[in-house]
């Protein structure tokens, strides 16, 4: 049964795990690839199996040799001086920051990211990073290598699984997403000539299982202009663009993402 607010022509048949694994495919998707996803499954319209179905296509595109990354990320464990959407009172503020508990990978589920990561991040064999604030997760041979070694000091930058994506050749996916989502941009915000930095705050798991409250310096990301960044590198001609369900989905190398945005930044910002 549908949705109470889903209404089904019959125009079309639904799209199914077979059916969207064969669009990926198209799209570019490579075999043995490392796939970073960034996707809004609300999208893709009503897939027979759901979500579960949704990363089975990714899954069955990307092959027993590929690996599948998404963002886990908990902006809610961060510095509630920050928070806006909504914003907390002053006094709040102390006791927020004694009583967050701490990230646990396995635990702490990801927020606003959608239900594909929280998914994978549950998957069978699945590694989560392990940065408090901005994790990713990963399933499939280079999960371990990806997700490793993640500095709190370096959310979104050369160690992060972002900057692993770089390293290895591989590829970025906005699956019904725009490049509003695409955290990969950050990594140019890492490689610009004097980036701004910022002091962060979030709660991490301390040896008794507690959390405790730290800080650290790091650049101060910013997403605000990357949807425009992203029609610009659009226009380039190396995004591949296509349908997966009843989405429109970009498909690019990583590299070459990266690559444009720190010129881009360059001009202008």
């Amino acid at each position: 049964m549908g949705d109470d607010d889903t209404r089904f022509d019959g125009s079309a048949p639904p799209p199914t795990r077979r059916s969207l694994a064969a669009q990926l495919t198209e799209l570019g998707v490579r075999p043995g690839s490392v796939l970073l996803v960034h996707s809004s499954v609300k999208a893709l319209g009503w897939v027979v199996g759901g979500p579960v179905a949704v990363v089975r296509a990714l899954l069955d595109a990307l092959g027993p040799d590929g690996t599948l990354v998404v963002p886990t990320h908990t902006p809610e464990n961060s510095d509630p001086a920050g928070w806006s959407n909504p914003p907390v009172p002053q006094s709040w503020w102390p006791v927020i920051r004694e009583h967050m508990p701490g990230f646990e990978p396995a635990v702490s589920p990801s927020r606003w990211m959608g239900v594909v990561p929280e998914l994978v991040r549950c998957w069978p064999g699945a590694l989560r990073s392990n940065h408090p604030q901005v994790s990713f997760a990963a399933v499939g041979p280079a999960a371990a290598s990806i997700v490793g070694g993640h500095r709190l000091d370096d959310m979104l930058g050369e160690t992060s699984p972002v900057g692993r994506v770089y390293t290895v050749d591989g590829d970025i996916l906005l699956l019904g997403a725009g490049h509003s989502t695409n955290s990969s941009l950050h990594l140019a915000e890492y490689r610009v000539p004097e980036p701004i930095r910022g002091r962060q705050g979030a709660a991490v798991l301390d040896p008794s299982g507690g959390g405790r409250w730290q800080w650290w310096d790091d650049i101060a990301v910013d997403e605000g202009d990357f949807q425009t960044l992203g029609d610009a590198f659009d226009a380039t001609g190396r995004v591949r663009v296509g349908p997966v369900g009843a989405a429109q989905s970009r498909l690019m190398r990583a590299r070459d993402a990266v690559d444009f945005a720190v010129d881009w930044m360059r001009r202008h910002r």
